[in-house]
């Protein structure tokens, strides 16, 4: 097909990918239109953005050679027309868009609540989530890039694009850069405190050296920690506050007072106090980078997939490397041998084997030839080849996928909203308790160098940073070893109800079958070899498209010997075929068929209904009017059916399956898997009739398809799991996407969630309960200042610490 490439096939149904109709949504719209018109077209589903489209059809009445043809020559009619002029531009209170940046910046939770806040304050914004653990923005409303940045910088921050993988992989990179400044930061106030810690426990009176504590605090401060104090100054000014308030007034206020004493040697110092509330400070976040970066390792070792240049095929037919940026669509990129494949395209000349597996979860090479669709980032096996671009930046599939993982990671779950509300008024509590305390102490005839230490000893202790990390980073860790599974998460709720789910309800073709019948059992009658068999059922069935003869086709080809033809054909739709083929009369197809012939079927009617009872389907063959040999046709289940229905019911959940096959075929399925409950002849409304049954009775319903023909099931659903392919992953409709077909993935996300959100409990217990206990004990005066902002500092490292054992499950 010049036009297209059918990409998926069963029975009534096909998916085709059309590089012409990607992103063009006028050309989907007609299309769809003039396929509509046909009786014989029941459902037609095109999705733009990656020119993919999906056709329910009558095979009776259009068999699928004639509608691909028809569908091919419509396409060839739609290019060749000229396209309608573009729209007006989309006014200011137009439609609602996404827009998603990366903020750098951030120091803790408050800020990335901060940021949120100034945006929903926004008319023009209508929804707006920060996630502090990924340092990611995500907007919705009628602003653009340009207006999310100037609210963004107005706070301090700076906002970067993330649109394509090249933009993310700068990101990465100035991600190991702040590991390094912060690394360094800290470095640096460490060797100056030393000296100003060694001092001012000696307890000295020497004017000499209290100097030059003043001298290198007022460095650490001003100097190492100057991002802190710059930061809440910026704050100040727009009346608002953060954890780096609190810190620069703790340390800043002990600096203050201790001035004097350079001085005057009769008044208190506090100078080794301020400096290693600092450092502890940059201690904590260096660590909480480090650890921030391993949380996000999944988002990163996609992005570094795609290579950073292509190999591009100019029209003199000369080759140059080129940026990843400068491909554009149409152009032909020469793949080499070990490369990875730049960006999505298709195969123009050449062959070879592609590695799918970080992409697919396909675990082994897959062939590729000319027409054959690749996948950007994917690994490129022995072979060379020209491929054409068909995708590029933020609409490939590896993009895509980066993007849904992002999304997932960015959602914040119902227990975060509580949270986010406890933070939003946590740093002004925390001022109020620091003064307060510093009045109570003053008050009770206590030294003002005391009341002060214990209320910066407050300020220190009490960091929301802790809370703030508590979900996002579990989350970041879950669905990241979600991705490397072959488990994509479109969002975070779907992370957390998948954990509360009572009853799986599977769909049988496609989910627990392989969807493509093939023969199972032969019985052949004595007088008739296999390959002669073989040879003549080849020929007879060469020309019938339906399913049931494609499977005996299948099993021809390794056993026919001479390619023989049919003289005669005649396709007998619901019974079978008639052929003549090296002048024998050849009659495939079921009993009803061969009473109508008046051909006796006696000799097998014991083995086809065996076989009736074990769900596969009899079809006869006979030679010249006598009974030659039975098949027996049936959809496997998929490998590792068993097992992964078995692991599912060790997690404490009930299956059920909901078919549209006939009764026995789908209890047979039921038997050989351990399904629990089955629902035979189910019609999509049946589906969703079930989903809704047994969330009536109190259940939570996960529900895993094909993702197209169960639409609504999916929809209804608790968590609607999708089986999908490479290219599916970022335009499936359902909660959660498993590649490859592996339905064992299911139990693998139930336990990963359940575990994810064990993590989130034990830290957010751990979070409230550090605050809860230290602030009393920090106003009580049983906290040393320095040993707050180190506590400080590992409450947050210790919650992310926490997140991270989900890596090693």
């Amino acid at each position: 097909m010049k036009n297209l490439q059918l990409v998926h096939r069963l029975s009534r149904r096909i998916r085709v990918v059309a590089p012409s109709l990607i992103k063009e949504q006028e050309r989907c719209y007609i299309l769809e239109i003039l396929l509509r018109k046909h009786p014989a077209i029941k459902e037609v589903r095109i999705v733009p953005d990656i020119g993919s489209l999906v056709i329910h059809f009558d095979p009776a009445n259009l068999p699928e050679a004639r509608l691909l043809a028809t569908l091919d020559a419509v396409l060839g009619n739609l290019i060749a027309a000229p396209k309608a002029p573009p729209p007006p531009p989309v006014a200011i209170d137009g439609p609602v868009r996404e827009c998603s940046v990366a903020i750098e910046g951030m120091t803790c939770a408050s800020c990335a609540l901060l940021v949120e806040m100034k945006l929903k304050r926004d008319p023009r914004v209508r929804s707006a989530v920060v996630n502090f653990a990924s340092a990611t923005l995500t907007v919705f409303g009628v602003i653009d890039r340009e207006g999310v940045s100037e609210v963004v910088a107005r706070l301090g921050y700076e906002a970067r694009p993330m649109d394509t993988l090249s933009q993310r992989r700068l990101l990465v990179e100035r991600e190991r850069e702040r590991v390094e400044e912060a690394k360094k930061r800290f470095v640096q106030a460490a060797w100056l405190t030393v000296p100003v810690m060694i001092s001012g426990m000696a307890m000295h009176r020497s004017p000499a050296l209290r100097v030059l504590e003043f001298g290198l605090s007022t460095a650490i401060l001003f100097g190492s920690s100057n991002s802190i104090f710059r930061k809440a100054w910026t704050l100040a000014k727009q009346g608002e506050a953060n954890m780096d308030t609190l810190i620069a007034i703790g340390s800043g206020a002990a600096w203050a007072y201790s001035i004097p004493g350079v001085f005057k040697m009769n008044h208190h110092v506090y100078f080794e106090s301020a400096a290693a509330i600092c450092t502890f400070v940059l201690l904590g976040r260096y660590m909480e980078e480090r650890a921030k970066g391993k949380a996000s390792e999944a988002i990163r070792k996609l992005i570094e997939l795609q290579p950073e240049t292509a190999l591009r095929i100019e029209a003199d037919g000369s080759e140059h490397e080129v940026s990843i940026d400068d491909v554009q669509l149409g152009d032909c990129l020469r793949v080499r041998a070990g490369d990875k494949v730049p960006t999505d395209g298709r195969v123009l000349e050449g062959n070879s084997s592609i590695d799918e597996a970080m992409i697919t979860g396909e675990s082994l090479p897959v062939a590729k030839a000319a027409g054959d669709a690749v996948i950007g980032g994917c690994l490129n096996g022995n072979g060379s080849f020209v491929m054409s671009v068909t995708a590029i930046g933020g609409d490939t599939v590896l993009s895509g996928i980066v993007k849904l993982v992002d999304h997932a990671q960015g959602t914040k779950l119902p227990v975060q909203k509580l949270v986010d509300r406890i933070s939003a008024r946590f740093v002004p509590a925390v001022g109020g308790v620091a003064a307060l305390t510093f009045v109570g102490w003053a008050l009770s005839a206590h030294p003002v160098s005391k009341a002060l230490a214990h209320s910066v000893a407050v300020l220190l202790i009490a960091c929301p940073c802790a809370l703030g990390l508590a979900t996002p980073t579990a989350i970041m860790v879950g669905t990241g070893q979600a991705a490397k599974r072959g488990i994509y998460i479109r969002n975070g709720e779907a992370l957390e109800t998948a954990s509360k789910l009572t009853t799986i309800v599977f769909d049988k073709t496609g989910t627990i079958t392989e969807g493509k019948p093939v023969v199972t059992d032969t019985f052949i009658l004595p007088g008739f070899s296999e390959a002669q068999l073989a040879t003549l059922l080849a020929a007879a069935e060469a020309g019938s498209e339906h399913f049931l003869a494609r499977a005996i086709a299948d099993w021809c080809k390794p056993r026919a010997g001479e390619s023989l033809s049919a003289s005669e054909f005649s396709a007998l739709p619901g019974r079978g075929v008639i052929a003549t083929v090296d002048g024998q009369c050849i009659v495939v197809g079921n009993a009803a068929l061969l009473a109508e012939e008046g051909i006796d079927s006696a000799a097998l009617a014991d083995e086809a209904m065996r076989l009736a009872e074990q769900g596969k389907t009899p079809v006869f063959v006979t030679v010249d009017g006598q009974s030659a040999a039975i098949f027996a046709i049936a959809d496997q289940p998929r490998k590792g059916a068993r097992e992964a229905i078995a692991l599912l019911h060790r997690l404490g959940l009930k299956t059920v399956m909901a078919t549209g096959d006939v009764e026995a075929v789908a209890r047979h399925v039921a038997r050989e898997v351990g399904i629990d409950e089955v629902v035979a002849r189910a019609t999509p409304a049946d589906k969703l009739a079930v989903i809704r049954r047994l969330q009536e009775a109190g259940q939570k319903v996960g529900m895993i398809g094909d993702g197209i023909n169960d639409a609504p099931a999916l929809a209804a659903a608790d968590v609607g799991f999708a089986i999908g392919g490479g290219a599916d992953i970022a335009v499936e409709s359902a909660d959660i996407t498993l590649v490859g077909g592996d339905i064992a993935r299911v139990a693998a996300g139930v336990e990963l969630s359940r575990k994810t959100m064990a993590i989130i409990r034990q830290n957010l217990f751990w979070a409230l309960g550090y605050n809860v206990i230290s602030i009393p004990v920090a106003a009580a005066g049983r906290l040393n200042p320095m040993i707050a902002a180190a506590a400080m500092a590992m409450s947050s490292v210790s919650v992310v610490t926490n997140s991270l054992r989900l890596q090693k499950d």
